[in-house]
């Protein structure tokens, strides 16, 4: 299928992927020729890369036409759908496109079905940082990938060390690689963790942090996550995904639930096991005030989309929070 559409935010994996689908169709030798990236905001510029890609290639292998940053999944008119259809039905079998984009497309637009139709649609989405379950899969299967085998303990490690950074979990699985290069045993925790450095803050703790209501590390932690160009969003993101998780767990002992499968189910929790570790996360917590903690986190969220000042924005909240969960 010459028509490819990725989207997804996280930037590392596309680029990925993108260097892998030129370096397959595209002859490096005849490069300056036949590939070509087009910041595809608008449909003139959308217009211009369809053009370029009917064009058959010059030379030995294929062209690629890549539209970057392209918005035709959201919103797309008439006369571009129909420039589409028409590109589809007569690119050449030599000539690939390929649409990238941060939003997943939008499945009530005809310009998504009629990509669904003629495109292969892939996910390019971090993985939120509360799914340790989830991330400890990407890191093994990456390592099997790369021929590095790692223990259960060295695994759990680098989820907590890396969380969802896909980019640096790249960096530190051929760091780990090098240093263990013709070794078969499994590269254990202790192993691991004079090579790689452990974020010392990531919102996981800034929410365990707001839930003992320790205000000063609370505002420490958030300080330093915008130190580390963390965005403001994402934080809150993340905060949201953990005082969700822990109030279904709060509601779910509070209605007189037990089984911890049934509990993990309705807190979308993949690993039942995990739900005795939530459980001491929550003792002491009531219903009401992990909710009352979430219209915060929701107003938090209102805020910052709103364009308000990020880093004031931030500290306001936690302390609002961490009040929230004193009283």
């Amino acid at each position: 299928m010459p028509v490819y559409f990725y989207w997804g935010d996280d930037d590392y994996q596309i680029a990925q992927a993108v260097k892998k689908l030129i370096e397959t169709n595209v002859d490096p030798l005849w490069r300056d020729f036949n590939y070509v990236k087009i910041n595809a905001t608008g449909d003139l510029e959308v217009m211009d890369g369809l053009n370029q890609a009917v064009t058959s290639p010059f030379g030995m292998g294929n062209r690629l036409t890549w539209l970057a940053d392209t918005a035709i999944a959201q919103r797309c008119s008439e006369p571009l759908l129909a420039e589409l259809e028409r590109t589809f039905n007569c690119l050449p079998p030599n000539s690939y496109i390929l649409f990238t984009a941060s939003n997943k497309p939008d499945g009530r637009a005809k310009s998504t079905k009629l990509l669904q139709k003629h495109s292969q649609i892939l996910e390019f989405s971090l993985i939120p940082p509360w799914k340790t379950d989830a991330i400890a899969q990407i890191v093994k299967q990456s390592a099997a990938e790369i021929g590095l085998n790692l223990s259960t303990d060295g695994i759990d490690l680098l989820v907590d060390a890396i969380g969802n950074d896909t980019r640096r979990l790249n960096m530190e699985l051929q760091k780990l690689q090098l240093s263990h290069y013709g070794n078969k045993k499994p590269l254990t925790a202790k192993e691991i963790s004079p090579l790689v450095q452990a974020s010392a803050h990531n919102s996981l703790q800034l929410a365990s942090a707001i839930r003992s209501a320790n205000v000063s590390q609370a505002l420490s932690l958030v300080s330093e996550l915008l130190r580390n160009n963390e965005v403001g969003l994402r934080i809150c993101a993340t905060l949201v995904g953990q005082f969700r998780t822990w109030l279904w767990i709060k509601l779910m002992q509070e209605s007189g639930e037990r089984d911890d499968k049934a509990i993990a189910e309705a807190a979308e929790v993949g690993n039942p096991k995990r739900v005795y570790f939530l459980k001491q996360e929550v003792q002491g917590l009531n219903s009401q005030k992990l909710m009352r903690s979430l219209s915060i986190l929701l107003g938090l969220e209102a805020d910052l989309k709103h364009g308000k000042d990020e880093t004031a924005t931030l500290q306001t909240a936690i302390i609002e929070l961490c009040q929230a969960m004193a009283k």
